[in-house]
């Protein structure tokens, strides 16, 4: 059985749409999920299924999160199949060992695509940041030091603000990590 992660907007930010870990791992394993594990308190859910439909998996976890926490919130899934390829095909540049880099993976949520995101926050202001992509996924790195003059920390604001999730690349690598175990 092949093994996914499910990644859900938003959840435990802010004070915003606040889900219990503990919670939201029994509400996957009552949708029929196996082998469930969360990852940190920011809406990672690694899990295995018998089917290969993520557009059913994601309708099954919208409905769960919307029965059981009252709250309506974008998913996406990808296998861990795919997660290793997406890293095995990130640009050199991401994911350094430089502390003074934020390297993030930002995971567009269907039916938006790579290129709807790159219209809506636009250029890379290359002085600032780089950004890449491979398959539904968007490699961002920037420096701390000038990571408020970055075009596309302002992501938050934008017009596809819902249709996005993102993760630190070490969570990414994380998940990763625990989806192949």
């Amino acid at each position: 059985m092949e093994k996914y992660i499910a990644l859900l907007r938003g959840v435990n930010i802010g004070g915003k749409n606040k889900i219990s870990m503990p919670e939201l791992k029994l509400a996957f394993e009552e949708i029929g999920f196996l082998d469930v594990i969360t990852y940190i308190n920011s809406g990672n859910v690694i899990f295995s299924s018998s089917t290969q439909d993520k557009s059913e998996m994601i309708r099954k976890s919208e409905s769960i999160i919307e029965d059981k926490f009252k709250i309506s919130i974008p998913v996406t899934v990808i296998s861990s199949k795919e997660l290793s390829n997406v890293l095995k095909n990130a640009p050199g540049w991401w994911n350094t060992d430089n502390k003074e880099i934020y390297d993030n993976a930002i995971f567009v949520i269907s039916p938006t695509s790579v290129d709807e995101v790159f219209a809506a926050v636009g250029d890379a202001k290359p002085e600032y940041e780089k950004v890449g992509s491979h398959g539904n996924v968007i490699f961002w790195s920037a420096s701390l030091k000038t990571y408020n003059k970055t075009r596309w920390s302002k992501i938050a604001s934008s017009s596809v603000n819902n249709n996005v999730t993102i993760r630190t690349a070490n969570t990414t690598r994380k998940l990763l990590e625990l989806a192949k175990k």
